[in-house]
């Protein structure tokens, strides 16, 4: 008989990073405002914890992120001059990301790494399940991969990471996981993980991304973990001793994603997203498709 686990409601959003890759652009912006075509980027994230059923969403800030908190709030100021124009088109795209969820905030006083900041939702979580969802990953609507990941947690229990085949040259970039074969289908157990392992002794060349569905027991891992690589508490050296040891609060299951999937995090990959957003987008895409059409043949 298939065991029921808890229902997951809560997202975790961890958005306190400094952006130093982006800069100088995210000296005063934070790096989650960039626009990606004519939406913040933190605003994907969080149309995508909804559209998984995860309307309860905690944000984990720090110093200079107002504007998060600003763009997901209402604006009445702005609200009423549009009104006052007639233009409800407009209107409704600012109404849209404040109608979204219902937000919470919380600061990272002291930015150790990922983990820390997980642990930094034990007080809005409880011992429910949740998911995490970072910033620098944006997932493709059309291939829900958060609402596959519950489903997994669901069925399963313990924790479920996202996984994405890379280049073995790249998996230095990313946490690397060790794995049985496949349970179901898209679905490996994991038996390890590692941090940004060297290519000739990762285990794999599954690359860890940026979502992850977490059990409560993850919080008490993560107050027992000692900072790791960067001198910071690694979400990836908990997860490894859930996925040593069961009885901890394991297993750890991991979904492995072949669908479209735009990284913000690296400038080069940032532009190559927004350029894949705007072909595909029905008011922009058929003009933007023929000027990059004509660019890149005179370039070339």
């Amino acid at each position: 008989m298939t065991q029921s686990h808890p229902r997951i409601s809560k997202a975790v959003i961890p958005a306190a990073g400094l952006g130093t890759r982006f800069l100088p652009a995210t000296k005063a912006t934070p790096k989650e405002m960039l626009p990606v075509v004519d939406k913040p980027a933190i605003q994907y994230v969080v149309e995508e914890a909804v559209a998984a059923g995860l309307s309860d969403v905690l944000m984990i800030t720090g110093r200079n992120k107002r504007p998060l908190e600003d763009h997901f709030d209402r604006n009445y100021e702005l609200e009423s001059a549009l009104t006052r124009k007639g233009d409800g088109e407009r209107l409704s795209k600012v109404q849209e990301s404040s109608d979204l969820a219902t937000m919470h905030y919380v600061r990272q006083g002291d930015p150790r790494g990922l983990g820390h900041a997980v642990l930094c939702a034990a007080p809005h979580v409880g011992d429910q399940p949740f998911a995490v969802l970072l910033g620098d990953d944006l997932i493709d609507p059309r291939d829900p991969l958060l609402a596959r990941m519950i489903e997994v947690q669901e069925r399963e229990g313990g924790s479920v990471v996202a996984l994405m085949e890379v280049e073995p040259e790249q998996i230095h970039l990313y946490g690397c996981a060790a794995v049985d074969g496949a349970t179901d289908g898209d679905v490996v157990r994991v038996t390890g993980l590692v941090e940004k392992p060297d290519p000739a002794e990762a285990p794999s060349n599954l690359a860890i991304i940026g979502r992850y569905v977490l059990g409560p027991e993850i919080f008490g891992i993560l107050r027992r973990t000692e900072p790791g690589r960067g001198g910071e508490i690694q979400l990836t050296d908990a997860l490894q001793m859930l996925a040593e040891n069961e009885d901890a609060g394991g297993p750890v299951h991991g979904v492995v994603f072949k669908g479209r999937r735009y990284d913000t995090g690296d400038r080069g990959d940032y532009l190559r997203a927004i350029v894949r957003l705007a072909c595909e987008r029905e008011d922009l895409g058929p003009d933007f498709r023929t000027w990059l059409r004509s660019y890149v043949s005179e370039e070339l």
